[in-house]
């Protein structure tokens, strides 16, 4: 059973309903089962001892969506090993695999929910009225709990990539 709630998140000014629980900092990170650009099942799991930022998209082709995708790439790539970002929407697997080639994303896995919306359920992304997911990011750690959550309240906008900058060097001093 799925949880609806009403948030403060708008699309294009317009309330949505979200479904799933809203993640919190300090919760364990839950697991969930997206696919590959190539069809493989990838889970949290599969990134354990990583810290992890989770950029969630509604979809790559728009331009906030291109633009955040593209932001979080380039932080990766100063990041190390022990960073992974993983960038979710529902966009099909070959419609992500066409726009990471036709943008150079080489840092940034982009999976996608659309198969079973598994990680908008857990992570209460999901858009009921439009099955999207939210603009949100998370940054999880190597130990699977969540040091930053944001969902962001027009999704629209940015994220506040400074914030989660911030949050993943606090996670790497600790370690």
């Amino acid at each position: 059973m799925s949880i609806e709630r009403s948030s403060i998140v708008t699309f294009a000014g317009n309330p949505v309903t979200l479904i799933g629980s809203e993640i919190r900092v300090g919760e364990n990170a839950p697991n969930f089962e997206v696919l590959a650009n190539d069809l493989t099942k990838v889970t949290l799991e599969d990134s354990k001892g990583k810290v992890r930022i989770i950029s969630c998209v509604p979809s790559l082709d728009t331009g906030v969506c291109d633009a955040q995708t593209r932001e979080f790439n380039h932080m990766a790539s100063n990041l190390g090993n022990d960073v992974e970002v993983l960038t979710i929407s529902v966009d099909l697997p070959f419609a992500q695999k066409r726009w990471c080639g036709a943008a150079g994303i080489e840092q940034a896995q982009t999976l996608s929910d659309h198969f079973k919306m598994s990680f908008g359920t857990a992570y209460g992304t999901y858009i009921k009225e439009h099955r999207l997911e939210c603009r949100a990011v998370f940054v999880v750690d190597e130990k699977d709990v969540v040091q930053y959550a944001e969902y962001v309240p027009e999704i629209t906008e940015h994220p506040n990539y400074e914030a989660a900058m911030e949050a993943i060097k606090s996670v790497k001093i600790k370690n």
